[in-house]
This record gives C-alpha cells, structure tokens and sequence, in this order.
C-alpha cells in the first residue's frame, strides 16, 4: 500500500540541450492526490519538465538541468540523493505501450523482483494487486503466462501502468498515454487516472485538450519553454488570464 503521498515543489527549473534553451524558469507547486495536466503545442517543453521531475533527462548527454524540483522537502537533483531511490519513488509511463518481451506475469514481478522480492508466493500477490488496481485482472488472470504482446494496445498500455504500481510509488508521471489508443482504450485509461489520483499524486502531459479537462484538477500552459499559465483546470479553460492561454484554447494558435 500507498503510505505516503506527497506534493512537488518547482523553483527556478531551467533546462539547456546544448545551446537549446528548452524550459526558462519554471516554478510550480504540483498538489498531492491531484491530478495536474500539462498542456501546450509541440515543443513547448511538456515532456522535458515531466521528466525533469524522476531525472529521466539525466540520461541525455547534452542536457544541463539548473534548480530546484523538490519532492518531500528534498531537492531530487541534491549530490546526496540516489536516481534509483527517485524512480522508484516517482513511477512513469510513457506514450506508446513498452511492455517487456516476456510473459504478462514476468512483465509485473520484474521490477519487485530486481528490489528483492524473491518468493513465488510474494511476487503473485504483488502481481494481482497491480493487475487489479490497474483494471486489468479480470482480462488477463486466465493467461499470465501468455506473452505481453498478445495484448491489444489499450490493455499493454494498462499493463505498463500496472507495470508502474509494483514498486508503489507515491507520484506517477504519464507522457501522453493515451496518443496510440483508440477513444475506447482512452476511456479506460481516463477512468483509471481519476482513480489512481485516491492513492497518488499524477502528472499527465497531454497534446488534448479535451482529456485535460475531463480528469485534470490543475492544468499548467506552457509555451516555448515558458509556464504561461497554472490555475484549476476550469478556471484555466473557462476564464484564462492571459491571451495567449486563450489563443491556444481557443485554436486560435496552436
């Protein structure tokens, strides 16, 4: 179980590739057990700040990540803090489903397996839970053994979300999950996020508009690289403050 849910404090977040100045002072506070939409046009830095947040962008050779993200009061990007223990703290998921080229059951138990969870009997009870908190058991609890890629694209995607839960993490970023789906994968996946967001803190990054505003509490606009805007997502899409949220919202820009 979930035992302790947390917010995310950005200060000052910038983020170079090369000369390429990608996110330009950034601050934010993401609430706890809320979910927080990231909206605006392609290129705008959504998918480099969510990943500034687990330090996915650490991986790129090129990419210089200046401030502060804090998350418990700890600045994740201190020389002290270990990458592992922040990954495992703050899960993800990515656009296209990227299940393991194993069985539905070994796609589950790998990363439990890996922190050292050895026992059969330990690993299918975590297996089962993930599997069911992530609306998907009752599809696949009669073949466990089948492999992964049997699975349509709305049931991997779920299955990479549930692939995520084993290590119960706290927060959980989701990079546009739903772009490969079709409206009926999207729909469950939709009803998933609001359900998730009783047990943990989720950060969605989204190209549609619409979906931010069925399940988001709080929508951010960015735009090259800038945070524009951060308010409720009603307020945000209702009554912007400022004209170039209303132009993007509106079609007007895009």
């Amino acid at each position: 179980m979930v035992i302790h849910v947390t917010d995310i404090t950005v200060r000052q977040l910038n983020v170079h590739f090369d000369k390429a100045h990608a996110l330009k002072d950034v601050s934010m506070r993401i609430e706890e057990k809320k979910i927080t939409a990231i909206i605006g046009p392609s290129g705008c830095g959504k998918s480099t700040f969510i990943r500034c947040i687990n330090r996915m962008n650490d991986i790129i050779p090129s990419a210089k990540v200046t401030g502060d993200v804090l998350v418990d009061g700890t600045n994740i990007y201190d020389a002290k803090v270990d990458v592992t223990d922040v990954r495992k703290k703050i899960g993800m998921v990515f656009q296209k489903p990227n299940p393991f080229p194993k069985s539905i059951f070994e796609n589950i138990a790998y990363a439990p397996r890996i922190h050292g969870t050895k026992r059969k009997e330990d690993l299918s009870l975590i297996v089962e839970r993930s599997l069911r908190r992530a609306a998907l058991w009752d599809e696949v609890k009669d073949r466990m053994n089948k492999s992964a890629y049997d699975l349509s694209g709305g049931q991997q995607q779920r299955l990479c979300i549930a692939r995520t839960l084993a290590i119960e993490p706290e927060i959980i970023l989701f990079d546009e999950p739903c772009s490969a789906l079709d409206p009926i994968a999207t729909a469950k996946i939709e009803d998933l996020l609001i359900d998730l967001k009783k047990d943990y803190t989720v950060v969605i990054v989204t190209h549609n508009m619409q979906q931010a505003a069925r399940v988001a509490d709080r929508t951010a606009f960015f735009y090259l690289g800038e945070l524009i805007e951060y308010g409720s997502t009603r307020d945000l899409f209702e009554k912007p403050e400022k004209d170039l949220t209303e132009q993007y919202i509106t079609g007007r820009m895009g």
